[in-house]
């Protein structure tokens, strides 16, 4: 049994790419120091699956509600009114995932930037933290999140990959950085912008079945991996690995409450 106590801030594990294995997987990443594992819901077809999940293992794995803006279309309305009734419902970790994608199309963006403030607006009022997905769209998403942040707004940047000015941007919020697999990728680039990036803004995901840590990339990825992120991570900072993990534990349980 691993020393370190890690935490998966981001990880879909409720995926049907885990429907095989999925009792088995959560017990190896239990096995490799993975206490907990976060799970962002995606709409309104990942609630059943996560909720199961995250019953058939109370301990390790909790949910959060949101919506993808993957999944943000002309009626998205619909998919929102889903979201709201289940944080009426029930207590959620978070607000996500939830954010901004321009990387398949751009078609939506107007609707992508109404579902964000909207879904802003509940982890206010929840009291809750959001977390952010930012593929090809950190400017946009940044742009809400500033206008939007009165002192009370908390969350995280998830899988983020995006250049040492932007990192100092999300730092000024008071949001964290979760920082995945890409970290291993030899031309991720994050090796040029975490050495400016104070341990206390950091949080370490899988983003599984996404982005595999080298050297298991293009493989499916599993919260097991996650020490694999935080030693290359330790490296990049050149921090000692305990130290490190330690640090982006306390900075997760103290973003989600747990």
């Amino acid at each position: 049994m691993s020393v370190l106590n890690y935490i998966d801030s981001h990880a879909h594990i409720y995926s049907e790419q885990f429907k095989p294995d999925r009792d088995e997987t959560i017990r190896k990443a239990t096995e490799a120091g993975v206490a907990q594992i976060l799970m962002p819901n995606v709409d309104h077809t990942s609630i059943d699956v996560m909720l199961q999940t995250e019953a058939d293992h109370p301990a390790v794995c909790l949910a959060m509600m949101g919506l993808h803006p993957c999944s943000v279309q002309k009626h998205f309305e619909k998919e929102l009114y889903t979201v709201e009734n289940w944080l009426n419902q029930r207590k959620f970790i978070a607000i996500g995932e939830t954010g901004i994608d321009l990387y398949w199309d751009k078609t939506f963006l107007p609707q992508q930037q109404e579902a964000l403030q909207i879904q802003v607006d509940w982890a206010k009022k929840y009291n809750i933290p959001i977390v952010l997905h930012t593929r090809e769209a950190f400017n946009e998403v940044y742009e809400i999140i500033e206008r939007s942040q009165d002192g009370t707004l908390q969350g995280v940047f998830h899988c983020f990959s995006g250049t040492a000015e932007e990192a100092q941007k999300v730092i000024k919020t008071g949001f964290y950085l979760g920082i995945g697999g890409v970290a291993t990728f030899k031309n991720g680039g994050l090796d040029k912008v975490l050495p400016e990036v104070p341990l206390e803004y950091l949080m370490l995901e899988t983003d599984c079945p996404y982005l595999a840590p080298v050297p298991h990339r293009g493989k499916r990825n599993e919260p097991a991996y996650l020490p694999l992120v935080a030693k290359r991570v330790a490296e990049i900072k050149n921090v000692p690995l305990a130290e490190l993990v330690e640090a982006c534990t306390a900075n997760t349980k103290k973003l989600f409450n747990l």
